[in-house]
């Protein structure tokens, strides 16, 4: 059947708005994930600021929780940034040394002297080791640049802090004056699920921060015991990481491996690695099931989707705050879901009237009477 011009008219109007308003979340999509993240941390920080507000005004909770918030992440910088420092100095320091180590190491080996003859292999690498304190002030000046560029960002971090602000101080008014305009029948339910998203919020934010904790500590003994230098940075590594779902534990297990290369090749490199391979599946299969049962149940195909789209549309911060959502969402699917099901037990549609039973076909006509038949012809004499 051929669209008239008005339902023409109606589709084009349809697909020009969708078009727009894509395009217009496009453009906005930075203040929404700030929003988002904001809204995050509103429900991770509600526990703490509600608990303090039990003996202190709700301002002042808000305060003393953002200040804790606030030295956590310049205590990491103190106890990481320092011996990063010392250490990378010490090396450009040690650098001549080793080149004439690995000269040394060139000249006793037959074969690598025959190399060395070829191609002239030790002097191009004290060359370029005499090179390396200049290349290593062209870096920090680098290194200067990336800072100017975490400072450029520094307005995301205040607006999102701000917004976090304003959520913690007036969230609750806002979502009670949302919930008033529901019909009474569904106040109680929208409440009951916007609680559980915010338990489910926080107890993900606690379950995550414990698990953090966990591989911390363990991994500072195990550094203890392996004798590694700088096992208080890498330990805190490693919790940091640990807060980033599915690969973050890995990727700091292949760093702090890798920096063991370093120390003692290959006894303390083959112990870690089999430590970090251990503690992955004891973390995945007991650690992390037990303490976030109880408040993100959430299937680990989702959780793994979850993840991927966070990571693409916010980078680390949208892949930290995927498993959250995704709960979230899940429970909001769920309530609506049951709310649908009660609706059409307490209102279900009425039973379509029966066909009436189609028309009897009219009865046959009779059939024609047959024609008289003709007389017999006489017989002959």
């Amino acid at each position: 059947m051929a669209l008239s011009a008005r339902q023409i008219v109606r589709i084009v109007l349809t697909v020009v708005c969708v078009a727009i308003s894509l395009y217009v979340l496009y453009l906005l999509r930075k203040p929404i994930g700030w929003l988002l993240i904001a809204t995050f941390l509103a429900l991770a920080l509600s526990p703490p600021v509600n608990v303090l507000a039990r003996r202190m005004r709700h301002g002042l909770a808000i305060t003393v929780v953002y200040l804790g918030l606030l030295a956590v992440p310049l205590l990491l910088i103190a106890l990481i940034v320092p011996p990063m420092v010392t250490e990378a100095n010490k090396f450009a320091d040690n650098v001549p040394q080793y080149s004439r180590d690995v000269t040394k190491f060139v000249k006793e080996n037959e074969r690598l002297r025959e190399l060395n003859e070829d191609y002239d292999i030790t002097t191009q690498l004290e060359k370029e080791a005499g090179k390396l304190p200049g290349r290593l002030g062209g870096a920090a000046g680098t290194l200067r640049d990336v800072g100017f560029g975490i400072v450029s960002s520094a307005f995301a971090l205040i607006t999102i802090l701000v917004l976090t602000a304003f959520l913690l101080g007036s969230g609750r008014v806002w979502v009670d004056a949302i919930i008033g305009m529901r019909p009474p029948d569904q106040r109680v339910r929208l409440r009951r699920s916007l609680d559980r998203m915010a338990e489910a919020v926080a107890g993900y934010v606690a379950g995550a921060l414990t698990i953090a904790l966990i591989a911390g500590v363990l991994t500072y003994i195990v550094l203890l015991i392996l004798g590694v230098p700088f096992r208080g940075p890498l330990a805190v590594i490693a919790g940091l990481f640990s807060l980033i779902p599915l690969v973050g534990a890995t990727i700091a297990a292949v760093l702090i491996g890798v920096f063991t290369v370093f120390v003692d090749f290959p006894t303390t490199t083959i112990i870690w690695a089999v430590w970090a391979i251990g503690y992955q599946q004891l973390e995945n299969h007991l650690i992390q099931p037990q303490i976030q049962k109880r408040t993100v149940k959430v299937h680990p195909f989702i959780t793994i989707v979850a993840v991927l789209f966070g990571a693409t549309l916010l980078g680390v911060i949208g892949a930290l705050v995927a498993i959250p959502v995704a709960a979230s969402l899940q429970i909001l699917l769920r309530e609506y879901v049951d709310l649908r099901t009660m609706s059409i037990k307490a209102h279900p549609p009425e039973p379509r009237p029966p066909e009436p039973p189609p028309p009897e076909p009219p009865p046959a006509a009779p059939p024609p009477p047959a024609p008289p038949s003709a007389p017999p012809d006489p017989a002959p004499a």
